[in-house]
C-alpha cells in the first residue's frame, strides 16, 4: 500500500508564497516521477509542474519563474514552492506519483488534494 499526503495549502494574499508538500509512504522502492496538478472550479485539471526520476523538471508556462519543485529523496517528499501568487492560481492542488513498489511493480498514485486560495 502506498499513500500520498499533501499539505501546505491555505489562504494567501496576491504576491504571497506557499510551499506545498507531497509525502509518499508505504511499500516504496523508489519514486519515479512526481507531478503537481491543479483544478479550479469550472476548469479542467492541468499539469502545473513535473519532476522526473532523474530530477529534471518541467513547468506550465503560467507558473514558470514563480513555482519551483524540489525533493527530499530520503523522505520520499516533493515540494512545490509557489511565489508571487496570483488570484488565478486559486485551485485544488493534487500530487501524482509514479512509484516503483518493493514488489517491482510500477503504480500510479494520487493524493487527496489541498486547497490554495489567493485572495485579498
Amino acid at each position: 500500500q502506498v499513500q500520498l499526503v499533501e499539505s501546505g495549502g491555505g489562504l494567501v494574499q496576491p504576491g504571497g508564497s506557499l510551499r506545498l508538500s507531497c509525502a509518499a509512504s508505504g511499500s516504496i522502492l523508489s519514486v519515479y516521477a512526481t507531478g503537481w496538478y491543479r483544478q479550479a472550479p469550472g476548469k479542467q485539471r492541468e499539469l502545473v509542474a513535473l519532476m522526473q526520476g532523474d530530477g529534471s523538471t518541467n513547468y506550465a508556462a503560467s507558473v514558470k519563474g514563480r513555482f519551483t519543485l524540489s525533493r527530499d529523496s530520503a523522505k520520499n517528499t516533493v515540494y512545490l514552492q509557489m511565489n508571487s501568487l496570483k488570484p488565478e492560481d486559486t485551485a485544488v492542488y493534487s500530487c501524482n506519483a509514479d512509484i516503483i513498489l518493493l514488489t517491482g511493480e510500477l503504480g500510479d498514485y494520487w493524493g487527496q488534494g489541498t486547497q490554495v486560495t489567493v485572495s485579498s
